[in-house]
C-alpha cells in the first residue's frame, strides 16, 4: 500500500481517534462504492449480456447520480455526523442487498432494468452524499487544503484497493451475491464505528435509533450472507428446470450443471452449453465434417470445448497424434476431469495422452504460437459481450489462418442462423475476409438449441458436402451431410458485413438477434 504521508495532514488539538475513524470511514466509503459498481455491472452483465454496454450504463448513471447526491448535500444543515450515520446504514443495507435483490426480479419480474436503474441510481445519490459530508465534518480537524485532499486521496485508495480485490478474491472467493452482502455488512462497519467513536455527540434519541438500524441491518445482511446457499438454490431452481448438481463461481463465469434423469446439462453465466440427449447432434458436424476432407489430420487444436466432448469426437481417428486443448477456464477442464457424469460422457477424453490442455485466451495463445496445426476447430462461447465477439473478428480469424498448414481445415460454431441470422452471416463473412480463399457455412437441428450454425474454410477448395465418415457416429451419415449445406429461404441473408477489433459488430446483430426470441 502506497505511504499517503505526504498528503495527509494530521491534526494538531483535536482527538486523533477521532481524526483516525473519520479517515479510516473515508477509505471504505471509497472502497464500497466501487464494489457496489462493479457488482451491479457484472451481475448485468451475466443475465443481459453486453460488457460494455451495462458497465457503460452503470457507470454513467452512477456518476450522474453522485453528482447529483453531491448537490443536494448543501441542503443538509444541521447535526452532520448523525444524518452521515443513518446515511451509512441505509447504504449498506441498500448496497449490500442489491445483487439479491437484482437475482429476485431477474428470476420473479419482468422489471430487472428498472429495478437495476432504481438501484444505481439510489446508491449512486447516497454515494454523492457521503464525501461533502465527511469534508465538513472534518472541518474542525484540519484546514480546508489539507481537508479537501486527505479526503479525495484516501476515498481514491479505496477505489484502487476495490478494484484489485474485486476480480482476484471477491469474485473468485464469494461470488457476486455474497460479495455485495459482505461489503454491505463493510459498510455498516462504518456506522459502528462512528457510533462508538461519536456517542457523545449524538442525541440520546438518536444513538438509540442508530444502534437499533445498525443492529437490525448487520443481522438481516449477516442472515443472507450465511443463508446464500439457500436462496441461491432456490433462485437457481426457478431459472433452471432441472435439479442443480454443480454450482460454481469460477474466476470467468458462472457454471452449472443440471441433471434430470439422464440428461445432463453444462450451462455458463446462464447459457446452456449443451444437453446430454442431442448434444451428439452439435458435436458431430463440428468435428466430422472437416476431420473427413482431408487426410493430414495429425495435429489438432481445439479453441474452447473444456468440457471435453470435441475431444471425445476427434480420438476416435487413430491418424490423431496431438492434439492441443485450449481453454479460459481452468474450472472447466477440472470439473471435465473429476465429475463422473461427464468423464461418462466425454468418455474420459481430457486423461488421453495425446491431449494437452492449455489454460490460455484463445486470442492470446493464437499470437504466441507460431506452430501449424492440421485441423483448428472453434468451439467458443456465443458472441454474447466484447470480450468474446473479439473471438470473431477479423483479426482473429487472420490469426487462425496463420496457424494452418497449406492442406488445413478451419471450423467455428456461428450460433443459429434461424435465432440470430445476422450474427451467423456475419461470421462467414468476416472468415472470408480474414483471407480464407474457401467458405463454407452449413448448419444442423440440435433440440435442445434449435437450429445452429457452423462455419468452415479452407485455402485450398474441397467438396465438403462429399466428406467421407470413416468413423461411428450416432446421427451423421453421408445423405445428411449433404442437407447440411442446404440452407432454407427464410434462413437466407444478403448482410455483406464483418466484424472487427475496433467494431465488433457481431455483437450488436448477436443481441438484437437472440433479444427477440428471450
Amino acid at each position: 500500500m502506497p505511504d499517503l504521508s505526504y498528503s495527509i495532514e494530521l491534526p494538531k488539538k483535536t482527538s486523533s481517534k477521532e481524526s483516525f475513524i473519520l479517515i479510516v470511514s473515508t477509505f471504505i466509503a471509497g472502497l464500497c462504492s466501487i464494489i457496489y459498481e462493479l457488482l451491479i455491472s457484472t451481475v448485468s452483465s451475466y443475465f443481459l449480456g453486453d460488457s460494455i454496454r451495462q458497465f457503460s450504463i452503470t457507470i454513467g448513471l452512477y456518476m450522474a447520480a453522485m453528482g447529483f447526491g453531491s448537490y443536494i448535500s448543501r441542503l443538509i444543515n444541521k447535526n452532520l455526523l448523525s444524518k452521515f450515520i443513518g446515511l451509512e446504514i441505509f447504504l449498506g443495507f441498500l448496497g449490500g442487498m442489491s445483487v439479491p435483490i437484482l437475482y429476485f426480479a431477474y428470476a420473479f419480474t419482468h422489471a430487472y432494468y428498472l429495478v437495476m436503474v432504481f438501484l444505481i441510481l439510489s446508491i449512486g445519490v447516497l454515494i454523492g452524499l457521503e464525501i461533502p459530508l465527511l469534508t465538513r465534518i472534518m472541518e474542525k480537524h484540519y484546514l480546508l487544503k489539507f481537508n479537501i485532499s486527505n479526503v479525495l486521496s484516501v476515498d481514491y485508495l479505496g477505489a484502487l484497493v476495490a478494484t484489485l480485490i474485486f476480480p482476484f478474491i471477491l469474485l473468485p472467493l464469494l461470488g457476486t451475491f455474497r460479495s455485495a452482502l459482505f461489503f454491505g455488512i463493510i459498510n455498516m462497519g462504518i456506522g459502528v464505528l462512528n457510533v462508538w467513536c461519536f456517542s457523545n455527540q449524538l442525541k440520546g434519541r438518536d444513538f438509540k435509533k442508530y444502534v437499533g438500524g445498525l443492529i437490525f441491518v448487520c443481522t438481516l445482511l449477516c442472515s443472507f450472507f450465511f443463508a446464500a446457499h439457500y436462496f441461491l438454490k432456490h433462485w437457481s431452481n426457478r431459472l433452471y428446470e432441472d435439479q442443480i448438481i454443480f454450482s460454481r463461481q469460477s474466476k470467468f463465469q458462472k457454471i452449472v450443471m443440471t441433471r434430470n434423469k439422464k440428461d445432463l446439462r453444462l450451462f455458463l453465466d446462464g447459457n446452456l452449453q449443451f444437453s446430454s440427449i442431442d448434444e451428439y447432434r452439435y458435436h458431430e458436424p463440428l468435428v466430422h465434417i472437416p476431420l473427413g476432407l482431408t487426410s493430414h489430420k495429425k495435429n489438432i487444436l481445439i479453441l474452447g470445448g473444456g468440457d471435453g466432448l470435441v475431444a471425445r469426437e476427434v480420438l476416435k481417428y487413430p491418424e490423431v497424434e496431438k492434439i492441443d486443448l485450449v481453454d479460459l477456464d481452468p474450472e472447466i477442464t477440472r470439473i471435465g476431469r473429476t465429475d463422473h457424469h461427464l468423464k461418462v460422457l466425454n468418455n474420459r477424453s481430457l486423461e488421453d495422452p495425446r491431449v494437452q490442455v492449455t489454460h490460455e485466451d484463445a486470442f492470446v495463445y493464437l499470437g504466441k504460437i507460431y506452430r501449424l496445426f492440421d485441423i483448428i476447430i472453434a468451439d467458443l462461447p456465443d458472441p454474447n459481450n466484447v470480450s468474446l465477439a473479439r473471438l470473431y473478428s477479423k483479426e482473429f480469424f487472420q490469426l487462425v489462418k496463420s496457424r494452418l498448414s497449406k492442406t488445413g481445415v478451419f471450423v467455428t460454431q456461428a450460433t443459429s442462423p434461424f435465432f440470430a441470422k445476422e450474427a451467423f452471416w456475419c461470421i462467414k463473412n468476416t472468415v472470408k475476409e480474414a483471407g480464407f480463399l474457401n467458405v463454407y457455412p452449413y448448419h444442423v437441428n440440435v433440440p435442445s438449441f434449435g437450429d445452429w450454425g457452423f462455419v468452415m474454410a479452407s485455402n485450398i477448395k474441397y467438396r465438403p458436402h462429399e466428406a467421407p465418415l470413416s468413423v461411428q457416429t450416432k446421427y451423421l451419415e453421408k445423405d445428411i451431410i449433404q442437407s447440411l449445406f442446404i440452407f432454407e429461404k427464410d434462413l437466407l441473408e444478403e448482410n455483406k458485413n464483418f466484424s472487427t477489433l475496433d467494431d465488433p459488430i457481431v455483437l450488436n446483430y448477436y443481441l438484437k438477434g437472440w433479444r427477440n426470441w428471450k
